[in-house]
Formats: structure tokens, C-alpha cells, sequence
């Protein structure tokens, strides 16, 4: 999802933060959240929008691609377009990385090769704190994203999958959920069936240990090319999905955010939808509300929406309110969005949180 702030809020004033509970959920659970996505090295460039036409690219979308197609584009990039850098990415281990930054505990169920791609990919989330398990290391190459960012911010990737894309319960440990606060799902999983196989087993458990669950369709892409599966990971319905506008409406078949909404809370308890400069509108059955954006200069939104996620459940988490969590949750994104690269330094969500506590006090 993208999330693009442009806008102006001043944070409220006087909102109870409740981020003292979290040493008692620790206690009480061996991880907060346990979340299942792809796992991918991103390589990314500045381009232009002409680059874009000429590789035959959807701007703001996501391509899945073979090897050998991936290796001539990221050697047409190298030739014409500015390298920016390497970073560890996936959607899912974004949001995992700044719910755990902020404080809490998280699990990421995931596939690597036995390659150096893959030592990289989970040293850095055990780096941030975040647990995994040796299951994830299999035979294989593990999968990269070329994350293309136009001048506007927005972001296009071209995705090689790799060993990821045979992701399935046998790289899952299934023991962390059973004791979290929430399952959380990445869309993209959608063009997997091994990994839609995989979700179901999780969701099964989530539900006989009471564990809540939260999606994220994650991409235009995945509504367009692969809405059954999309359906598949929402099954009978989810806690809390998250989307941006033209997500919303596609899915929902809808020509108005606010049609989709109606929609999209017959399968969510909590609705969120991304708004680009003007915020989030968040909903369920007694609540409906929107919080407008932040002014940031806008350098790369790939990462936004990963980040705005994992800092909304991380308020939830928490204890907070629904209106806490999509204010925290916007100011950790806009940071995001004003820097190259999907996360920001582990710290840095620290640094964040501690100024938001202040503005709310």
C-alpha cells in the first residue's frame, strides 16, 4: 500500500496512551504478533517514467517476474538509472520490523535460501529483534524485488520470488501463534497456493487460541490478477484489513471510497483505508472517522503502508483507541515516505514514539 502525506495535522492533545501495558502483554505472550509474508532482498533505483514505458512497467504496481528477466532489467537499470541501494524488504517483514521497533515482540514465518541473500534477509530481523526460526532456510534462491521510485515518490517493483514463492506450513513454526495477540497477512501471498495452504493452517489456529487476525490486500496488482486468491486469505473474514483508496474500490467493485467501505466491513470487524495526502479513514460498526495526513516531503513511498500498519497495530496492541493508533501510525509512515528505502533505522521508531508521547501528553 502506498501512504503518501502531504497535509498538515497537529496530533491531539491529551489522548490516553496506554504504552505502559506492554511489559505486562510480554508476559503474557511469547510474541504480540506472528506474521506470514514473502521474504525479498530489494535492489532500488531512482527512474524516470519514461524508463518505466520503455520496460513495459505499471507504474505503482507490482510485476511478478522470472530470474532471467529480472537479471536484464536490473542490468538496463545499472546502465541508465540511479542505484540507491540494497535493503531487506517483503511487505509483511516491513510491518513486522516497526511493530517490533516500537517496542513490542514479533515472529515472521517466511522462506530464504541457504544463500547469502537469505543470511542477510534473517540476520536483519533478528537484528531488530524480531524472532524467526532455522525452518525458513531451504535449498533455493532467495527471492528480490527491483523497487523502482519515480520522481513523485511512487514506487514500482518487479519481483523475482525465488524460494519464497513455494512458501508453506512445513517452514512454519506454528508455536509463537498460539500465544500472540494477532495473526498478521500479507496479499501477496495471494498468487501462492502452497502459501494460501499455509495462511489457512494459521488461521485455524489463530481462531482456537483466540488469536486475533489482520490483512493487508498489500497491491492494485494482487486485486486485479489475483482476487481469488485474495479471497482465499480472507476466507470467512479477518479482525482488521488494511488497503489503500483504489484497493478498496477495486476490490469491493465499488466506484466510492466510501461504497467500498460498506463493503469491506462485511469482512472486517476494523476497516482501514489509506488515503494518500489526506489521511486514513478508519471504520467498524460504532466508529467512523478520518485523520488527516502530515506534510513531509515526499522522496520514496515504497514501505509506507508496511510501516503505517505495523505502527497501528502496535497501538492496538497497546491498548489505545483506534484514533491513537491511525495518529502514531501516520507519523511513523510520513518518515517513512521522506527517506529512501522501506524502513527506517530501528531507533529511529523509538525516537518517534517517545515525540508522539510527548505531543499527546
Amino acid at each position: 500500500m502506498n501512504f503518501i502525506q502531504q497535509t498538515t495535522v497537529k496530533l491531539s492533545i491529551g489522548v490516553n496512551f496506554a504504552f505502559f501495558n506492554i511489559d505486562v502483554m510480554k508476559n503474557m505472550a511469547t510474541v504480540d504478533l506472528f506474521a506470514i509474508g514473502n521474504a525479498l532482498i530489494d535492489q532500488e533505483f531512482k527512474v524516470s517514467d519514461e524508463f518505466l514505458t520503455e520496460q513495459n512497467l505499471q507504474k505503482g504496481t507490482m510485476q511478478l517476474t522470472d530470474g532471467d528477466t529480472q537479471t536484464q532489467l536490473y542490468n538496463n537499470l545499472k546502465a541508465s538509472q540511479n542505484y540507491k541501494g540494497q535493503a531487506s524488504g517483503g511487505s509483511a517483514a516491513n510491518t513486522t520490523v516497526a511493530f517490533s521497533a516500537l517496542g513490542t515482540s514479533a515472529f515472521y514465518a517466511c522462506r530464504v535460501g541457504n544463500d547469502d541473500l537469505g543470511k542477510i534477509y534473517l540476520d536483519g530481523l533478528n537484528e531488530a529483534g524480531i524472532k524467526t526460526s532455522t525452518k525458513s532456510i531451504s535449498q533455493g534462491v532467495t527471492g528480490t524485488c527491483m523497487v523502482l521510485v519515480s520522481d513523485d515518490s511512487e514506487r514500482t517493483m518487479h519481483t523475482y520470488l525465488g524460494i519464497t514463492a513455494e512458501l508453506s506450513d512445513v517452514q512454519m513454526d506454528f508455536e509463537p501463534l498460539k500465544t500472540a495477540k494477532w495473526l498478521y497477512i500479507e496479499g501477496y501471498l495471494s498468487t501462492s497456493d502452497s502459501a494460501r495452504a499455509a495462511v489457512k493452517v494459521a488461521r485455524q489456529i489463530a481462531k482456537e487460541n483466540g488469536v486475533k487476525i489482520a490483512l493487508t490486500l498489500s497491491d492494485p496488482a494482487m486485486v486485479q490478477y489475483a482476487r481469488t486468491g485474495l479471497n482465499e486469505l480472507i476466507a470467512d473474514g479477518v479482525d482488521l484489513i488494511f488497503c489503500n483508496e483504489q484497493e478498496a474500490m477495486m476490490y469491493t467493485e465499488t466506484d466510492s471510497v466510501d461504497a467500498a467501505l460498506a463493503k469491506l466491513k462485511l469482512l472486517s470487524n476494523d476497516v482501514v483505508i489509506t488515503l494518500s495526502a489526506k489521511g486514513a479513514l478508519v471504520s467498524n460498526q460504532e466508529h467512523h472517522f478520518q485523520v488527516a495526513g502530515r506534510k513531509v516531503t515526499a522522496v520514496d513511498a515504497n514501505g509506507a503502508g508496511d510501516a503505517f500498519a505495523g505502527a497501528f497495530l502496535y497501538a492496538l496492541n497497546a491498548g489505545n483507541s483506534l484514533e491513537t493508533a491511525a495518529q502514531l501510525a501516520i507519523l511513523i509512515s510520513s518518515e517513512v515516505v521522506s527517506k529512501f528505502g522501506p524502513r527506517l533505522n530501528v531507533a529511529e521508531y523509538a525516537n518517534l514514539l517517545e515525540t508522539f508521547k510527548k505531543d499527546c501528553a
